[in-house]
Formats: C-alpha cells, sequence, structure tokens
C-alpha cells in the first residue's frame, strides 16, 4: 500500500468523493508512538476554514482515511475505528491530510455532508466563536445555488439574470451603502452593508470565484 494521492474506484465519483492527498508526508512520517499509538486530528472545513471536531487516528485509522476518502478515527472508549457518519449518514469528505511540525496532530480538511456535531449543530465548537464564519458559510450557500438552481430563490434569478444584472446590483448596493454611511444611523448602514456583501458574493461566484479568492488576494497584499 502505497501513501500517494488515491483515485476512488467509482468512476462517476461527485466532486467531494475524491480521494485525499498528504501534502508533504508519508503515513509513516507520523510519530505515532508519543502517545501510545494515537495522533489527534484537527476537521477543518476545506472550503470555510472552520474547524469542525477532533478526533484520535491510529495508523490503521489514517489509512483507511486516505483509501475511501471518510474521515475514519479511532475510538479509546471502544478500542475500534468507526468512520464518521455511518449511522447517520453525516460523513466527512476529506480533501487533503497535512501534519504539523511536531509530527504528531493531523489536520483533515473536509468538506461535510451534513452537520458534524451529534447535537445537529455545524460544528463541534461554537458556531459564532469564529469572526467572519457566517459569511464562508454564505458563500458556500451562494454557491450551491449556483450549482443547483432551485426555482424560486433570489439567488437563482441573479445567476439566470447574467453577470451584467449582477454587477448592477453590486453597483446599487455600493451606493446604498455609501448613502447610508452618510446620511441615516448604523442600522441601516450594517443593512446596507450586508446587501452588499451578498450580492458582492453572488458576482463572485458568476465569476467561478469565491470568498477564499478573495482572501488570497489581502494576504498576497498585506502578509
Amino acid at each position: 500500500m502505497t501513501d500517494s494521492p488515491r483515485t476512488p474506484g467509482d468512476a462517476g465519483a461527485s466532486e467531494t468523493d475524491r480521494a485525499p492527498h498528504m501534502v508533504g508526508f508519508q503515513v509513516t512520517d507520523v510519530d505515532f508512538a508519543k502517545a501510545d499509538g494515537l495522533v489527534p486530528g484537527v476537521v477543518q472545513h476545506a472550503r470555510t476554514g472552520q474547524v469542525l471536531m477532533v478526533g484520535f487516528l491510529d495508523e490503521e485509522a489514517l489509512r483507511v482515511t486516505l483509501d475511501t476518502g471518510l474521515a475514519t478515527f479511532h475510538s479509546r472508549s471502544r478500542g475500534a475505528l468507526w468512520t464518521k457518519g455511518e449511522s447517520s449518514g453525516n460523513v466527512l469528505h476529506v480533501e487533503a491530510v497535512e501534519l504539523d511540525c511536531d509530527r504528531d496532530t493531523l489536520l483533515l480538511h473536509a468538506i461535510p455532508s451534513g452537520p458534524t456535531c451529534h447535537t445537529g449543530e455545524r460544528t463541534c465548537f461554537d458556531p459564532g466563536a469564529r469572526p467572519g464564519s457566517f459569511v464562508h458559510e454564505l458563500d458556500e450557500v451562494v454557491r450551491g445555488r449556483q450549482l443547483e438552481l432551485p426555482e424560486g430563490s433570489y439567488t437563482t434569478t441573479l445567476f439566470t439574470g447574467g453577470v451584467r444584472r449582477i454587477a448592477q446590483k453590486v453597483g446599487e448596493e455600493g451606493v446604498e451603502t455609501a448613502l447610508a454611511a452618510v446620511a441615516q444611523d448604523d442600522e441601516a448602514l450594517l443593512g446596507e452593508s450586508a446587501d452588499l456583501v451578498y450580492h458582492l458574493l453572488v458576482l463572485l461566484r458568476s465569476r467561478d470565484l469565491g470568498l477564499a479568492d478573495v482572501e488570497r488576494v489581502l494576504r498576497r497584499r498585506h502578509g
């Protein structure tokens, strides 16, 4: 068994069914000996960056994760492997795995197929604790609307109207935001700002771009 990128056997696999790839290390590079054969695995949303959960992996769990593309962990209480979502169906499709500098912690970049937490929340951590996390979530919602174009959705209406119509809406919302800043109260300014951000996300998606692309430009400018 190699540790190189794997391709699922199903030729019709969707984007989220792709096998993950290792970044800069091999399975044998992981120092499982430090904690009696187990290392923590932090699961992060591959699109939004939100931390979803933390589990423990042994070498077998890591290899199963790589082979199947589904986040699989070692249950310390049962002493056995378990795949996240094996009962609920809310599996985690792992796109990439990274190893930290001490070689004893893994970062799993994954796309959830449903709520990650057993409570029904998107994450096992406070979903409102990370600034900007909802904007990333909204970006994903907009991306889904672009792919599915559900009937009755205002976002669908924007996409079907084309990039020129969306750009016009961004311009209108920009002017309204500027006017609110100089002539209205804080609540009005926040409301217009929210409208502007939403329409900007739609405009970016109409060009097959997203919030992450804007963030990369900002990091490059200010990094």
